[in-house]
């Protein structure tokens, strides 16, 4: 299924130009070259569902015709109709910005992609990573625009990041999406086309970076994949425009999170040994830890112990530096406990489930501090353990302490890590299973 031509949408709107009022330009356009066209709102509407490019000049002539109201030269890349990679003006920075504005606005009026929508795969899936740790880099990041950016509105989007953040954590990416997307259209679109010096325009890269990159969380807990896929490519673009190597790093820590909900642990391994690398010594101690974390999670999918239990001591070691008070906003996720929670995961998987339920009993131990979200993680990490020990009365039990602190919360990967404590606690027979069971399945709306 191709993905809607979100460029073109935009620019239409943008110069105010319906698509009935495209289709009779360019008719007018072509009478006038002896060459009629009979185009109408449908055709447009065509070439925006489905990313269709119509024959012969017409893309030129589209690019004449917007970018007249638009009050600038266009190329076929600018308007998404690029037959191949060197079609069109040089791609950099600027169209860069066009396309994560139009996703957006895609995303806000819900032309942008389907819930099923493919992700990026295979080499593609790399590039963005590979091309944020090589050069070429941005030497000046400074724009002409039609209003000027101050440093105030910079840190009024930091602030901003905080409050939605917060937000996610309480009540889940399903409602808080919405809200950001909807903030993201309207006040971080036009500091991002202003006015701004190289300097401030590093920092406002960075600000609008880590909403995009909140965005692409709240799209993975609503499980838009191939959406949340995107805003994270663009908020990796925009840590490279920055030049702050550790917020590149967390992004492509979140990259490598998505990667191993899809099981594609390889890609993990490979998504945080390029952030090790590329950030060059500037990942934080929380960070460091979470890459570490991450990889010896895939490699116990895997089967590769000893490369686990490696990767579990490295992040030890690095877990031991963090600083909560020097550490940037974005890794607050990286609470105390954590650590021990993903051991607990990755060495479940190995089947060293004596091992596990001490790191998991540890990590609830910490757990005071850890927003709901985090509770119920480790709640559910320590319940699977149970129950593949044939604890099942204390799986249960843990399991309705995790329902506790998800209820009301409107996350799908919420739901679907209460699934799979559902999908192995139910195929036992025993009342308080079939009580959580019962409970876990009208709170999340599972199939009786």
């Amino acid at each position: 299924m191709s993905e809607p031509n979100m460029l073109l949408d935009a620019l239409l709107a943008q110069a105010g130009i319906s698509h009935a009022g495209l289709a009779a330009r360019i008719n007018r356009a072509t009478a006038s070259a002896g060459r009629p066209t009979r185009y109408d709102h449908t055709a447009v509407a065509r070439w925006i569902r489905d990313s269709a490019i119509p024959r012969g000049d017409v893309p030129e002539i589209i690019c004449e015709i917007v970018g007249a109201k638009a009050g600038r030269v266009l190329g076929l890349t600018d308007i998404g109709m690029a037959r191949t990679p060197g079609d069109g003006l040089e791609t950099g920075l600027p169209h860069t910005v066009d396309q994560a504005v139009a996703l957006w606005r895609g995303d806000l009026s819900g032309k942008v992609l389907p819930v099923d929508a493919a992700m990026i795969d295979g080499p593609s899936a790399i590039a963005p990573v590979f091309e944020w740790e090589n050069p070429p880099h941005e030497v000046d990041v400074s724009r002409r625009g039609p209003q000027p950016v101050e440093m105030h509105d910079v840190q009024a989007l930091k602030c901003a990041r905080i409050r939605y953040e917060q937000m996610y954590r309480r009540v889940g990416g399903v409602p808080v999406g919405t809200r950001l997307v909807a903030f993201l259209n309207t006040s971080v679109a036009p500091l991002l086309k202003g006015s701004h010096d190289d300097t401030l325009g590093r920092e406002l890269f960075r600000a609008a970076g880590g909403l995009v990159a909140l965005a692409g969380i709240c799209a993975y807990g609503s499980d838009r994949q191939a959406l949340s896929q995107r805003y994270l490519f663009h908020a990796l673009r925009m840590a490279k425009a920055s030049s702050n190597l550790a917020f590149g790093g967390y992004v492509i820590a979140l990259l490598a999170n998505q990667a191993m909900a899809q099981a594609k642990y390889r890609r993990v391994i490979q998504y945080c040994e390029t952030a090790l690398r590329g950030a060059r010594g500037h990942p934080s101690p929380a960070l460091a830890t979470d890459l570490h974390l991450l990889q010896a999670k895939a490699y116990a999918r895997i089967s590769d112990r000893a490369s686990c239990h490696a990767h579990m001591r490295m992040a030890e070691s690095t877990a031991a530096r963090i600083r909560q008070g020097e550490e940037p906003a974005e890794t607050g996720y990286v609470q105390p406990g954590l650590l021990e929670c993903q051991h607990a995961e990755a060495l479940r998987r190995l089947g060293d489930l004596t091992s596990a339920r001490m790191y998991a009993e540890e990590a609830l131990r910490l757990a005071g501090t850890c927003h709901l979200r985090g509770q119920a993680h480790r709640l559910a990490t320590l319940a699977l353990i149970l129950a593949e020990s044939d604890e099942l009365e204390q799986a249960a039990a843990t399991a309705e302490s995790m329902l506790d602190r998800t209820e009301g919360m409107e996350s799908e990967r919420l739901a679907e890590r209460i699934e799979s404590v559902t999908t192995v606690l139910g195929a036992h027979d025993t009342r308080p299973v079939k009580d959580f069971v019962a409970r876990a399945r009208q709170q999340t709306g599972l199939p009786l």
